[in-house]
């Protein structure tokens, strides 16, 4: 392993190539890029640039307004994970609802969801159910669970996301990307080959040393042959097929829909919501929600730094205003968050 690295190390430190950038789709990559300090090894002309694969920093203002509606106004408990309380709606953060009196109630999984609705069976229970492929297959066989157990104080609010459209939008933000071997172990790497058949390049890979020294390596080598590339370069855990069980469960229980990004907007077809038949399940249909529209703070960079245009660094409320203990954007409040990274590791 450490031969791999070394021979990685040494063909980036080495190797020249006109101006390069390369998005770092997912907020792991991100992270542990600045912890294990691979940037240090890049030429000066090679920029990374964070992208929008962080599941919470792309979650919408009027998500989180939905969720502060149900918990304040229909007396819901919800169940989310850690990093979305904190995330700023409109006016207030989930934390802030909490003070007011909503129930909210922190989880690790969606399953966990379930047995709390099971235990409490006097509670509407509502799992705030975010993410990309990686953890939608989860959040739909909670609801298969929830229907199995006759668990009728049980919904899930969706903000799905699915990574093909997001791919699309950013197509033009650099010169290749790095793509996350988690979401490919599941949906697997036809979109990838379709996409460099188009023109646009990148490299699929894992999150140890070695896996992200040698992707990023081999972007810098196949960069100078001046045509598309895509190459896998996580083989023991992202085949062709992907996850054919995962993608299926996720086929019968969701559709696409057109979804909200924080900071981007709207992309077509890149979300994902309860089929019909399980609309008993869907909180907006269940609580009969209205339409809530967001206003994000207009200070706030986060859409910028999403795609690429801006490092968090740049944003004038980075380390200023805007703090991890003190967050203005999501992409400070998220462990996978750019701007966490930034202030975390600092911009190095």
């Amino acid at each position: 392993m450490n031969e791999v690295v070394s021979r990685a190390v040494e063909i980036i430190r080495n190797t020249k190539v006109p101006s390069l950038r390369i998005m770092e789709v997912c907020g792991t990559h991100t992270h542990e890029i600045f912890r294990m300090g691979i940037r240090k090894l890049l030429p000066e002309n090679v920029d990374l640039i964070s992208g929008p694969g962080c599941p919470v920093c792309v979650t919408p203002v009027d998500y989180i307004d939905e969720a502060i509606w149900l918990a304040l106004e229909k007396h819901a408990t919800i169940c989310t994970f850690g990093d979305l309380v904190r995330v700023p709606g409109t006016k207030q953060s989930l934390q802030t609802a909490r003070g007011l009196g909503g129930k909210v109630v922190t989880v690790y999984s969606p399953q966990d969801a379930t047995a709390y609705a099971a235990q409490h069976p006097e509670e509407q229970v509502v799992f705030l159910s975010v993410g990309f492929e990686t953890t939608a297959p989860s959040d739909c066989i909670s609801v298969k669970n929830a229907i199995k157990e006759g668990l009728h104080n049980y919904a899930i609010l969706t903000s799905n996301k699915t990574m093909p459209g997001a791919y699309r939008a950013m197509k033009d933000s650099a010169d290749a990307f790095l793509y996350p071997g988690h979401v490919h172990a599941i949906t697997g790497t036809g979109l990838l080959k379709e996409l460099c058949a188009s023109g646009v390049s990148g490299v699929v890979t894992g999150f140890t040393a070695a896996e992200i020294t040698t992707a990023l390596a081999t972007i810098l080598t196949r960069f100078q042959e001046g045509r598309p590339f895509f190459e896998n370069c996580y083989p023991r855990v992202v085949k062709d097929e992907g996850n054919p069980a995962a993608m299926r469960i996720i086929d019968e229980f969701m559709e696409p829909c057109d979804a909200m990004w924080r900071g981007i907007g709207m992309i077509p077809a890149s979300g994902l919501k309860l089929r019909e038949a399980y609309a008993d399940y869907d909180a907006r249909i269940k609580f009969g929600m209205p339409k809530i529209e967001g206003k994000p703070n207009p200070a706030c960079r986060c859409g910028r730094v999403l795609q690429g245009e801006i490092k968090p660094c740049d944003c004038p409320l980075f380390g200023k205003v805007c703090t991890p203990e003190h967050p203005v954007g999501a992409c400070m409040v998220s462990g996978e968050g750019a701007c966490s990274a930034f202030y975390l590791y600092g911009n190095k």
